[in-house]
């Protein structure tokens, strides 16, 4: 059998596992244009709500959230938001992720121009850590999570997973 991995690598570090954690609705406003910047071309989005929903946890993105992207000389978007995100019982969890969008620049336009782009055609994903002080949700500041998104007019959709 042929690998990528040196011989002798256990079973558990040469694949991953997830576990479904949730499915994200973000609103984003029209995007805020900085501009030029020395790391690349600044906007921000500023996320008035959204939803989540789970198995384990469900609730509303709070308004108040933001995504500083940075759109790179090769033409990818580096993303850095910060949410927060309040359960259907009450519960306050902090969300941060860093992640990636890129894809051909003809599917990219598209997607700037809010067209419908099947979310195949291009690659968006993301890396969320969590914080929180409510002991039902503590687990969330023990796991990093990964996501992948699909761009709609209104924002973006999220699925995210837990890497066991």
């Amino acid at each position: 059998m042929s690998t990528d991995f040196p011989d002798g690598l256990p079973g558990h570090l040469q694949t991953i596992h997830t576990k479904p954690l949730f499915v994200m609705h973000l609103n984003v406003r029209p995007l805020q244009m900085i501009g030029e910047t020395p790391g690349g071309f600044r906007r921000v989005g500023v996320v008035p709500g959204g939803r989540f929903s789970g198995a384990r946890l469900a609730g509303e993105v709070l308004e108040g959230g933001s995504d500083w992207q940075s759109v790179r000389h090769d033409g990818s978007t580096a993303l850095d938001v910060r949410l927060v995100l309040k359960t259907d019982d009450g519960a306050l969890i902090g969300m941060n992720y860093r992640g990636v969008r890129q894809g051909p620049a003809e599917v990219i336009a598209r997607l700037e121009k809010g067209e419908p782009v099947d979310p195949a055609a291009y690659y968006f994903r993301i890396a969320p850590l969590f914080e929180t002080a409510a002991p039902h949700y503590a687990w969330l500041n023990k796991i990093v999570a990964v996501g992948t998104g699909h761009r709609l007019p209104e924002g973006p959709v999220y699925s995210v997973f837990e890497l066991l």
